[in-house]
């Protein structure tokens, strides 16, 4: 791989990752916010911006599961690249 083509590939990848950081950490808490009540009955607390600080909170804090929440979509979609290779690599089909 050249250079070109590695910073190619470097820029792609870390734009991937911080748009789907922003899905996690900004779109995820406003639809799981709206949507939340209606599955799983009222919050505690005083609103969006509580729920928001609590959750930011514990991802300054170094709570993992607050970690895995934000970045769920980024793991996500690598888990399916990672599938698709393999289903790929075992079926003999060459990656364009």
């Amino acid at each position: 791989m050249d250079q070109g083509t590695f910073k190619q590939t470097a820029l792609k990848e870390t734009a991937l990752l911080f748009g789907l950081l922003f899905l996690g950490f900004v779109i995820m808490p406003i639809a799981i916010y709206w949507i939340g009540p209606r599955v799983l009955g009222e919050f505690g607390g005083h609103g969006y911006s509580d729920f928001f600080g609590g959750l930011s909170a514990r991802i300054r804090g170094g709570d993992l599961v607050a970690w895995f929440f934000v970045l769920s979509p980024y793991l996500v979609w690598q888990i399916l690249r990672i599938t698709l290779f393999a289903f790929r690599a075992s079926s003999g089909e060459k990656r364009d």
